[in-house]
């Protein structure tokens, strides 16, 4: 069975960073696409960035493009979300998401996950 755990979250001041891990277990990470997503409170999830299984090729939100860095090692099994020039509204609970049902060749994915962590809180002060 597939297992996320998040790390890294906390509370940070407007314009510092923090930078989160998602590790995995119970899948060959090779193979595996990973994507971020979050939650701010009272609205519904969104899609943040997505990584690649080779980690060759990313793909971000708008709104984070140019601040957060995705970026994986396979041999921890872990993919980190480095999130700098941290603003309010990058308030939520940040959850990485994964599936095995992907090719070497497939592009980053914004949908079609099959297995997630519980998360982890990033807040914001401004």
């Amino acid at each position: 069975q597939v297992r996320l755990v998040e790390s890294g979250g906390g509370l940070v001041q407007a314009g510092g960073s923090l930078r989160l891990s998602c590790v995995a277990s119970g899948t060959t990470f090779s193979r595996y696409a990973v994507g971020w997503f979050r939650q701010p409170p009272g609205k519904e999830r969104e899609f943040v960035a997505a990584i690649t299984r080779s980690g060759s090729t990313t793909d971000y939100a708008d709104s984070v493009k140019g601040r957060f860095t995705i970026s994986r090692d396979n041999a921890k099994k872990t993919v980190y979300l480095q999130m700098n020039r941290l603003n309010a509204e990058d308030t939520a609970l940040y959850t990485c998401a994964g599936t095995s049902r992907t090719i070497l060749t497939a592009p980053p994915r914004r949908t079609g996950y099959d297995d997630w962590g519980p998360g982890t809180q990033v807040t914001v002060a401004s």
